[in-house]
């Protein structure tokens, strides 16, 4: 019987420390776009609640966030996540940014810098929601930072995932990128269906406690 190289046991090692990070990763049923969104209650970086079952009538954008990370500083270095809130909250959108990162993790941050965040970049949320235990994460099966989900007036699940077409981290991208956000956005505006519903997103994982 021939002997596993060394090699070969340390890539079953490595596979199977990768399998049991995944089995210990947030599991959640996926948010099914044309379905109901699932409600949750969050509180802002201002000590304000918010619930989204108080929002209807409302469409809402959720953009999953995390500023250490590269594709996220690409979209705000740019101005253009910034651009897109403005468009959005500027058309009467509730634009809610959420932090899941848990502490100690990447990207968490108190309600203190995340308000200086807001400043520094001058971004248009309408909140930003501090998600640090993840519930709200786990909920919509937020993997990646952005991962962006739309939902309509009737609370609704419109669109989810990429926010464009271009999963990568270098500014030249923005301008030539198929921004899908502000594609659905156009759609649900005008009540006709968001086509795609639904892409695959990119960017950092969500940096989800245990």
């Amino acid at each position: 019987m021939t002997k596993p190289s060394r090699n070969a046991i340390s890539s079953f090692a490595a596979a199977f420390s990768l399998a049991l990070v995944l089995a210990a990763s947030p599991i959640a049923a996926e948010p099914r776009t044309g379905e109901k969104a699932p409600d949750f209650v969050g509180v802002d970086s201002s000590g304000k609640t918010h619930k989204l079952s108080d929002l209807k009538g409302k469409t809402v954008v959720l953009e999953w966030t995390n500023h250490d990370c590269p594709f996220v500083k690409k979209h705000y270095s740019t101005s253009n996540m910034q651009k897109l809130q403005k468009e959005a909250t500027g058309n009467g959108v509730v634009w809610l940014s959420v932090i899941s990162s848990a502490p100690g993790f990447q990207g968490h941050v108190k309600a203190e810098k995340a308000d200086a965040l807001t400043a520094e970049r001058g971004a248009s949320p309408t909140a930003v929601i501090l998600d640090a235990e993840g519930d709200i994460g786990r909920a919509y099966n937020a993997r990646t930072t952005p991962h962006m989900f739309l939902i309509d007036e009737k609370g609704t699940l419109v669109y989810k995932g990429a926010i464009d077409d271009k999963p990568s981290a270098n500014n030249a991208d923005v301008p030539i990128a198929r921004n899908y956000l502000r594609e659905a956005l156009a759609a649900a505006g005008t009540g006709k269906p968001v086509d795609p519903d639904s892409t695959r997103p990119y960017g950092c994982s969500v940096k989800y406690g245990s």
